[in-house]
């Protein structure tokens, strides 16, 4: 974790930018010694929120389930998580294939 004063933003910002899409680790800034920010690249930020929006669907379709909705079977499982990876918000190293099985 990279904790640096809110002053480094300003007077180290190529490094900071450099350090976080290298490394695709957040910088914690503080000021006056306590947490105000948190800067990243965006494509981390970008990453962070596709993998909250899977979450956040497959979520939903376990609190149906749990609520005495329809339950699913392994391909329907399947086809409903691709349907959620082909979604266009969805960064492309995500998408459908690149993280499910074949069987």
């Amino acid at each position: 974790m990279t904790i640096m004063p809110s002053t480094a933003l300003r007077n180290q910002y190529n490094e900071i930018s450099a350090y976080c899409k290298k490394t695709g680790e957040p910088v914690f800034l503080t000021k006056n010694g306590e947490g105000d920010l948190v800067v990243m690249s965006l494509e981390a930020y970008e990453q962070r929120e596709a993998e909250l929006k899977i979450k956040e669907k497959l979520m939903e379709i376990k609190m149906n389930r749990m609520n005495g909705g329809k339950g699913y079977s392994i391909d329907d499982l399947k086809a409903a998580v691709e349907d959620i990876l082909n979604d266009e918000e969805v960064p492309s190293t995500y998408r459908a294939g690149s993280l499910l099985p074949n069987n």
